[in-house]
């Protein structure tokens, strides 16, 4: 099981975040803050903060139209359906 709440967990969640959104032409910004100590989980924790509202990209990087995909369907999918 991986631990996405240590700060390493959290630095390759950052990452996959970031990545998923490049690949449909959306930057976000994640952050790493660091929690501290947490007594319910008895182990130090680091929380990501996003400027996404409601799971959903501000903004969409400028690029020419064909290198930006524009569903949301896994990659797989959308060259079966084409």
């Amino acid at each position: 099981m991986k631990d996405w709440c240590n700060n390493e967990g959290a630095k390759r969640l950052r990452e996959k975040i970031r990545e998923y959104w490049a690949e449909r032409g959306y930057e976000v910004d994640v952050d790493l803050v660091d929690a501290g100590f947490v007594p319910a989980m008895r182990s130090a924790r680091t929380d990501l903060r996003s400027n996404m509202v409601n799971g959903m990209p501000r903004r969409r990087v400028a690029k020419a139209q064909e290198d930006v995909r524009t569903s949301y369907r896994p990659a797989d999918a959308a060259t079966e359906a084409a």
